[in-house]
């Protein structure tokens, strides 16, 4: 497994968790820390980067790993996470409404975790005497 395929599939999972915590976390965390409401965490903006960021990192990622193991279904996985990120992202509050959108949001965030999961796994089961990863 490729050292940087590796870190672009536990950073999506990452991204992608950091993801689900922002939707169900941050009204919470607005009630117990009241001058958290200042930050600009809930704006639209966050859920863009947040999209912008997941993209490269996971196409990147999952194509690395499709090369390797050759399974599609992990690619479309984290597409039809990736899409459903994108659209919760264009249709927005105001179409869907929150709970739409947090509902999208948190199924696309679901979709892309497990396609890196899975994708992390079949690349670490490959075999490991054609790759330039370290011995675990």
């Amino acid at each position: 497994m490729k050292v940087t395929q590796a870190i672009g599939d536990k950073f999506a999972i990452g991204l992608s968790f950091a993801c689900a915590i922002h939707c169900l976390a941050l009204p919470l965390l607005f009630v117990l820390v009241p001058s958290m409401v200042a930050l600009p965490l809930h704006s639209e903006a966050f859920h863009l980067w947040m999209v912008v960021a997941v993209i490269p990192i996971s196409a990147y990622a999952l194509t690395m790993g499709c090369k390797q193991h050759n399974r599609t279904k992990v690619l479309l996985w984290g597409v039809a996470g990736l899409a459903l990120l994108i659209l919760a992202v264009a249709l927005g509050e105001d179409r869907i409404g929150e709970i739409g959108e947090k509902s999208l949001t948190l199924l696309g965030a679901t979709l892309v975790a497990i396609g890196h999961w899975m994708n992390y796994r079949l690349c670490h089961q490959h075999d490991h005497n054609n790759c330039d990863c370290p011995e675990h």
